[in-house]
């Protein structure tokens, strides 16, 4: 028997879903026909984990926005983790927005998660390794209550628990 347990907390998102779901989305704007004449696209540049919306005016990005986070929000994917940026007035009178794809969980809430925790006083250790939080101890229930103690905390990422061991 392991005399330490621990698990890793992450904020991941599947951008092959993402893909999938920008498909879907234009399949959408394409058929509606408040849309038709708004010469209307999502891209998604997978590199930089940003999404780019296109439109004729600022109304219609609005509104092809919110198409894409309703179909992200039928397939699951955390809206949380989705940080939308201004629109802005591009060439040839059209408008477009960018909004970025966080994945991993940055430092400093990564560290305002490990106050938590202490706060909380449970006897674990958590440990800030790229874009995770690795929190290790020697009883299951202790990782068990710190799980359900960084559930019900408000850091705005959608959190998932992996390798529990």
């Amino acid at each position: 028997m392991a005399s330490d347990y621990s698990f890793d907390a992450v904020s991941d998102v599947d951008l092959n879903l993402v893909s999938e779901v920008v498909a879907v989305a234009m399949k959408e704007i394409v058929n509606r026909f408040d849309l038709k004449t708004a010469n209307a696209s999502i891209e998604l540049n997978v590199k930089d984990k940003k999404l780019i919306v296109r439109a004729s005016d600022e109304f219609k990005v609005e509104q092809v926005y919110d198409v894409l986070l309703t179909r992200m929000a039928k397939r699951g994917l955390p809206l949380k983790n989705l940080t939308k940026g201004k629109v802005e007035a591009a060439l040839g009178q059209t408008a477009r927005l960018e909004a970025v794809i966080q994945s991993g969980i940055p430092t400093d809430k990564a560290k305002k998660m490990q106050q938590a925790i202490k706060d909380a006083k449970l006897k674990v250790n958590a440990q800030i390794q790229d874009g995770q939080l690795r929190v290790t101890s020697k009883s299951k229930d202790e990782l068990q209550a710190t799980m359900n103690a960084l559930k019900s905390g408000n850091f705005e990422l959608d959190l998932q628990f992996k390798n529990f061991r």
